[in-house]
């Protein structure tokens, strides 16, 4: 057969995406606990799957599913294709479970065209990639690259239950002491890459017009989760402009010439984003006929270039004693915490948007500005990419709302590029 004429089958993307949703509405959204029951039904799910589709089905140590194509060339090698199948609480049905569907659409094309590819190629669904369960990044992936800290199973909880880690890893019949020793399931040495379909979870890809886009990288950051600004409390009506300890209006400069900072930059045309996540005052202590004695603030910078980010450190660290000199206030910014941007791999960019090109599907390279289980592929040296599906209303809430004709041109463009190896 012509790999060129295949088709993914979206019709079976279509029936486990609706058995989710059946299986995992809450009442208000779609709730999938990592390592809890609805991820566990939806591994079970692409499971049952795969096998009917002749894969062979295996789970790693820590849970992480494995469905396999096998290739010709049977080296122990394989490229792998897929996302995560765990939720947020009343979140949205697409949001991770496209990106193993969309693995599990190309693969079956593939298979019930008799087309074995070079290689073994496998679709992965990893577990507990989103961190609100429990407070790790990147749980399965890590787990399975040796990168998770070993104290994690024992010492991080799960939110709703409040037991750990490896309490829950062990019900569900998995080896925490395995993760605990480092060990691997996946090397640079047995993964010749891995590509990641996820809806975009902002609003480029809408706006632009594009049903698909290529991600260069997934950005780094610069936190301040638990910054503090503090001056002094006062009358509203009694105290004037220059005898005033405002933290308030310390904060709007603040905020403002941070964002100058920022608008220089882009203008440059460097990637960065700035957000003030929460900002407070005291409700104990703050009133309406009262000046603001402190306000408390996070601060999230993130690009996809560490040069970026090191600029951003700067600047804030020229601003905060300006501002506190000026104002006559006194910043805490609280513990500084930091990830790594992850650059994707340049030669499965190329690959997935000749594909595109080659199907007549329109996309756009662009940044990831969330964080993604292919950020730990990369940092482990395994090739990583993404490939990004138009969404509407972001993602993490129940209004996700990635229509299937989109989803079908990302899955073609993804198909395109397997088959082509092949």
């Amino acid at each position: 057969m012509n790999a060129s004429k295949l088709e993914p089958d979206i019709p079976l993307a279509e029936r486990l995406l609706e058995r989710l949703r059946e299986a995992t509405f809450d009442g208000v959204g779609i709730t999938r606990a990592s390592y809890g029951e609805g991820e566990q039904f939806a591994h079970g799910l692409v499971a049952g799957a795969g096998r009917d589709l002749g894969l062979e089905v295996e789970t790693d140590f820590a849970g992480n599913l494995f469905l396999t194509l096998a290739g010709r060339e049977r080296d122990g090698r394989r490229l792998l294709v897929g996302s995560h199948l765990d939720s947020v609480p009343q979140g949205g049905n697409f949001d991770g479970a496209a990106g193993v569907l969309a693995g599990l659409a190309a693969v079956s094309a593939m298979a019930r065209a008799g087309l074995r590819p070079r290689h073994d190629l496998a679709v992965v669904a990893v577990r507990a990639e989103e961190s609100c369960w429990f407070p790790a990044s990147y749980i399965g992936s890590r787990a399975a690259l040796g990168t998770l800290p070993a104290s994690v199973p024992d010492e991080v909880r799960r939110a709703d239950t409040g037991r750990t880690l490896a309490a829950h890893m062990a019900e569900l019949g998995f080896d925490p002491e395995a993760v605990k020793r480092g060990a691997r399931s996946l090397t640079p040495a047995n993964t010749r890459g891995y590509i990641e379909l996820h809806i975009e979870q902002g609003p480029v890809l809408e706006t632009d017009g594009l049903p698909v886009g290529i991600v260069t990288g997934i950005r780094g950051s610069t936190r301040r989760r638990t910054a503090r600004l503090v001056g002094e409390y006062g009358h509203s009506g009694a105290v004037p402009r220059a005898y005033r300890r405002d933290a308030a209006a310390a904060f709007a400069e603040f905020a403002y010439r941070l964002e100058e900072r920022w608008i220089e930059l882009e203008e440059k045309g460097e990637d960065l984003v700035v957000t003030f996540c929460t900002v407070a005052t005291d409700p104990g202590r703050a009133a309406f006929t009262k000046i603001a004695g402190e306000v408390a603030f996070s601060l999230d910078m993130r690009s996809i270039s560490p040069e970026t980010l090191a600029r951003m450190d700067r600047a804030v660290a020229e601003l905060v004693p300006e501002v506190a000199r000026r104002r006559g206030v006194r910043f805490d910014l609280g513990p500084h915490s930091a990830s790594k941007p992850a650059a994707m791999d340049k030669g499965l960019q190329d690959g997935l948007a000749a594909a595109a090109e080659a199907a007549g599907i329109p996309c756009r390279r662009m940044a990831s500005g969330a964080g993604h289980d292919a950020a730990a592929f990369a940092d482990a040296g395994v090739p990583a990419v993404m490939l990004f599906v138009r969404n509407q209303h972001g993602s993490h809430n129940p209004r996700e709302a990635m229509r299937i004709e989109d989803f079908a041109q990302a899955c073609r463009a993804l198909l395109g590029y397997l088959a082509a190896a092949a």
